[in-house]
């Protein structure tokens, strides 16, 4: 598997409906990509000025919003991830906002 570097974050893109509410399906040229994953993969924290390591605000399992430009895309394993800083992430979904 991979192990990222400081504040570095792996995401798996969370596959968006490919239905519209109205039932139309949406052609897989037409789809944009979502902006929302599930962290695979986090390193152990930035530094500070002291020295002294950051923890991650997220962990493994965490489904995340990030911008839709945000990350670089690899594919490790036969997996596409995307690989990001901790900042690029917006937020954590929670279960409440999930459903």
């Amino acid at each position: 598997m991979f192990k990222p570097l400081h504040d570095r974050v792996a995401v798996k893109r969370l596959e968006e409906e490919t239905r519209t509410a109205g039932g139309v399906i949406i052609p897989d040229t037409a789809k944009e990509k979502p902006s929302q994953g599930e962290v695979v993969a986090v390193g152990p924290g930035a530094r500070d000025e002291d020295g002294k390591r950051i923890e991650p605000d997220v962990k493994v399992g965490d489904v995340v919003l990030f911008g839709k430009w945000s990350g670089t895309e690899v594919k490790i394993d036969g997996q596409e991830l995307l690989i990001m800083k901790e900042a690029d992430i917006m937020g954590i979904v929670t279960q409440a906002a999930a459903e």
